[in-house]
């Protein structure tokens, strides 16, 4: 048996789940804030689980299975896409550089995860002008959500189908997943809106910011909306229940998802479920709602995992890090899902006029990727 680290780089908590074949080692949540503070904590804290095969670490708009000795700072660009290589503190970047950066210097046997836009199951069409269709953390919970119906329902991996969608502490992404497989997917900058992020942006909104500062992306979502921009989904969901701006800011919300969920849907011949990840499945009040609203298309049900403490990214990183290290098991569920064949990078599907610009800014982006499992 493996055992491996899974690492979900959480807008409000970095979580971490470490799997040995099917006993849990490891299983903690720790504020995003404090691991910004004191990087080498994290780095302590996964040493202190003892020796370990392999950790799917905090991969951002993802690179596609990267050995973290391949990983220098046009790397880390690519992961976090900001040009502003320190990122202030309190940003959207935050100190993600500084952690990434810890990880990597670490020693420690750490891999990228790639995004959903480097995924071969996703047909090359719907990739055209998208960068954030999810980032690598959405990719590992739906890896999660696939594991946890065909447990379920008693299917093979490959008999799976399903709209997952996962609303975290910021943002809210939006997958389909046909046949076991991801086939397309809104990531939180480019779909729904989320807690506290607007989600898909005006074109004209964006005209009109000029600059078009990377905070923007993690701001004006319902909690905004509800005059409480940083709450928590427990304060914002106790809010609705009496406070009018904040119940027409839930409004927004669940219609929001509903209709990006609407879009997935008809990707999909009949989905299974729709199946709800994040902080929304975790409040009652909110899972209600959301419940309630997205049971037009299909049954609604919150994934439930393996681990009580850790996010659902968490553990699905934590079960593809074992299909990656070695524990394949007569169903793989990382071939049976077609991660392996990820590559290419977040920019390769661009269009527009400024395309050639954007790439000549980040020109590892088109570099040929070798898995970290085939390195000589």
């Amino acid at each position: 048996m493996t055992r491996v680290v899974g690492i979900d780089p959480g807008t409000v908590s970095f979580d971490l789940c470490g799997r040995d074949g099917d006993e849990v080692f490891l299983d903690v949540t720790v504020p995003t804030a404090d691991v910004a503070d004191d990087p080498g904590s994290l780095v302590d804290l996964i040493r202190a689980a003892g020796p370990l095969d392999l950790v799917v670490g905090p991969s951002g708009y993802g690179l596609p299975w990267t050995d973290a000795r391949d990983v220098g700072p046009e790397e880390l660009d690519l992961l976090l896409l900001a040009d502003d290589r320190d990122g202030p503190r309190g940003t959207i970047v935050g100190g993600m550089r500084r952690i990434v950066t810890a990880l990597v210097d670490s020693g420690l046997p750490l891999c990228f995860a790639p995004g959903v836009v480097h995924l071969p199951t996703v047909p090359e069409y719907r990739k055209a002008n998208r960068i954030d269709m999810g980032t690598a953390d959405k990719v590992c919970a739906a890896v999660l959500a696939v594991w946890d119906q065909a447990r379920r329902l008693g299917v093979p991996y490959r008999a799976t189908s399903f709209v997952s969608v996962e609303a975290g502490g910021a943002f809210t992404a939006v997958l389909a997943v046909h046949e076991g497989r991801i086939v397309d997917g809104a990531g939180g900058t480019s779909g729904a809106m989320g807690l506290q992020a607007l989600g898909a942006v005006d074109g004209e909104l964006a005209y009109l910011l000029r600059e078009f500062p990377k905070d923007v992306l993690a701001g004006g979502g319902a909690a905004w909306m509800a005059g409480a921009p940083g709450c928590s989904a427990e304060e914002f969901a106790a809010a609705a229940v009496c406070d009018p701006d904040a119940e027409s800011a839930l409004t927004a919300w669940v219609e929001d998802v509903v209709k990006r969920v609407a879009a997935e849907a008809t990707l999909l011949e009949a989905p299974r479920e729709i199946l709800l990840l994040g902080r929304v499945a975790r409040v009652p009040g909110l899972l209600r709602r959301f419940t309630e609203a997205l049971g037009r298309f299909a049954p609604v049900r919150a994934v439930e995992g393996y681990a009580p403490a850790s996010s659902e990214a968490a553990q699905g990183a934590a079960l593809v890090g074992q299909g990656l290290a070695g524990d394949r098991g007569p169903d793989d569920l990382v071939e049976a899902m077609g991660l392996r064949g990820a590559c290419g990078g977040v920019l390769d599907h661009l269009f527009v006029s400024e395309a050639g610009a954007v790439r000549e800014r980040h020109p590892r982006s088109r570099r040929p990727q070798v898995p970290f499992w085939e390195r000589s």
